[in-house]
């Protein structure tokens, strides 16, 4: 009975063990790395993203700065579902939703009553080290716009 059990045991952590990593690649701080982004002059910036489990929810919490250089922050709790989920704090939007697209990217799609402001796609490196951030959307003054921000783990 006992090398069954083992057995069983070793089966199990061989399934779970890859979930767990895989969910660690979005979990932790990231610090924005400016050498390596390309966002256009007067642009939002977020200067440090943390992603962190609260029960069966992700949560989400940014500090940056506008476009004037003013600090930001905001935060959102959700899941990877891509439901619209409240965002907190962020005077343009009011929902982000989250999809996962494979075992390292991440879909997110940011709304403001009900229409979508924002799209962007969140590329994990395979060593969970970096990831980078792709997003394009319209701005309050409806022009559009296209930023690549990378960030690495802290």
């Amino acid at each position: 009975m006992k090398p069954r059990m083992i057995l069983l045991a070793l089966g199990l952590s061989l399934v779970v063990a890859p979930m767990c990593f895989a969910q660690n690649l979005n979990m932790g701080t990231l610090k924005l790395n400016e050498a390596k982004s390309k966002i256009p002059a007067g642009s939002p910036k977020n200067h440090t993203v943390v992603y962190e489990a609260v029960g069966d929810q992700i949560k989400v919490t940014v500090d940056g700065t506008d476009g004037d250089g003013n600090a930001t922050h905001n935060e959102w709790t959700g899941k990877f579902d891509n439901k619209d989920y409240a965002l907190v704090g962020d005077p343009t939007a009011d929902t982000r939703a989250y999809r996962k697209q494979g075992a390292r990217t991440l879909l997110m799609t940011v709304k403001k009553a009900g229409k979508v402001t924002i799209n962007g796609r969140i590329v994990v490196t395979a060593n969970g080290k970096s990831r980078t951030v792709t997003t394009t959307g319209t701005d309050a003054k409806g022009k559009r716009f296209r930023t690549v921000a990378v960030y690495d783990k802290a």
